[in-house]
């Protein structure tokens, strides 16, 4: 049973890990992070991402402008910038040592204990990943509401809405600490070795025949 546990359950964590890492780093990209709509004309929509703002237009396709300074950004974007890519590089990471702790690989096969470890170090890789991916985009949606409720604000002026990015970025996060939760689950349960196996069968073999030695007239 546990010969096919635990890879099952390292295989699910590592494609989940992998999935949210790269949903990490498309959140990253994506200038979907906030929509605007414009009564005034319906034909247009306003996107801003954490490096360019753009217009898409229903017949003029998307036109983009990179932001001119980090430093003129909001605080919420140019802090979900630092953790978005903190995010992303503790992920590979987290890809990288985790893949070589896995059972199923053959290198370091008698090392057991130095896997576990690499493999404990890539799931809280992951935790770390994970976490850092949710904490920007959810900044980001709570000044967006907070804006969009804001009575300071005449009732005339466009309010900005939640963008496709910031849904992106939660599954991220959420595949994130589940493959990481995967992979150190696999490290408490009960590891069963191949050698160990055909140790128990051999000797199994053996008793056998002694028993049939003992019974033959």
């Amino acid at each position: 049973m546990a010969l096919v546990y635990r890879p099952v359950m390292q295989l699910s964590g590592i494609l989940f890990s992998l999935l949210g890492w790269v949903l990490s780093c498309l959140t990253t990209y994506l200038p979907q992070w906030k929509n605007l709509n414009l009564e005034l004309n319906e034909l247009e929509i306003w996107t801003m991402g954490l490096w360019q703002a753009c217009v898409v237009q229903e017949e003029g396709g998307m036109q983009c402008k990179d932001f001119d300074s980090f430093l003129a950004l909001p605080p919420e974007l140019r802090i979900s910038r630092i953790l978005m890519f903190f995010s992303n590089g503790s992920g590979l990471l987290g890809l990288l040592l985790s893949g070589l702790g896995l059972d199923c690989l053959k290198i370091g096969e008698r090392q057991q204990e130095q896997k576990k470890r690499l493999l404990l170090s890539g799931g809280m890789l992951f935790w770390i990943s994970g976490i850092t991916a949710i904490v920007p985009v959810s900044w980001v949606a709570h000044s967006t509401v907070q804006e969009f409720w804001d009575e300071n604000i005449p009732d005339i002026v466009p309010r900005w809405d939640f963008g496709e990015a910031l849904f992106v970025g939660w599954l991220a996060g959420f595949c994130l600490i589940l493959g990481g939760s995967l992979l150190n689950c696999t490290i408490c349960s009960t590891e069963v070795h191949p050698s160990s196996v055909h140790y128990a069968v051999a000797e199994q073999q053996h008793q056998c025949q002694h028993l049939e030695t003992e019974t033959r007239p």
